[in-house]
């Protein structure tokens, strides 16, 4: 008997205790469904899209730069640059040549001139035997751009063919 007083002990207050419940409602955990923080859910959406975007622009950019840089890194790309750079190099010397010829003595009224098109640019130069004019024109379909004058003084590159002075 002893078993069924405690038991009766253990049972009495829990049965006078208040019950309550509530009605079961169910919310959804995303914001897609339920509205809660649906902004900001767009948002990050949006955010990881778009860098998604410029990830795969950024890729495609780099492998074409990296082909790029492979072609010029070619035999034949370094020969074409080392060939073009002393072309460039014997025609700056040849021009200089021209410019202080000392063959023939230039004057006012018998000056040394001369033309030459570069690249679709033409540079022309006067020496008269007190200065040299240097005449840089750069053209674009048949029209002149813009045109730069340099006028060097003879004398003080000790070009003099008559007494300087």
């Amino acid at each position: 008997m002893k078993n069924k007083e405690i038991l009766f002990l253990i049972l009495v207050p829990l049965l006078t205790y208040e019950l309550s419940a509530t009605e079961l409602v169910h919310k959804f955990g995303s914001p897609s469904f339920s509205g809660i923080n649906q902004s900001a859910h767009y948002l990050t959406i949006d955010e990881q899209e778009r860098t998604r975007k410029e990830k795969i622009y950024q890729d495609a950019q780099d492998a074409l730069e990296e082909a790029q840089r492979e072609a010029e890194n070619t035999t034949l790309a370094k020969f074409l640059r080392n060939l073009e750079s002393r072309i460039y190099s014997t025609l700056a010397k040849d021009i200089s040549e021209s410019l202080f010829n000392y063959g023939t003595v230039p004057t006012i009224d018998n000056p040394v001139s001369g033309e030459i098109w570069l690249e679709g640019n033409r540079l022309l130069w006067v020496n008269d035997g007190v200065s040299i004019t240097l005449t840089v024109e750069e053209w674009f379909d048949g029209v002149m751009i813009s045109s730069t004058v340099i006028v060097i003084p003879v004398g003080s590159f000790g070009g003099c063919w008559a007494d300087c002075g």
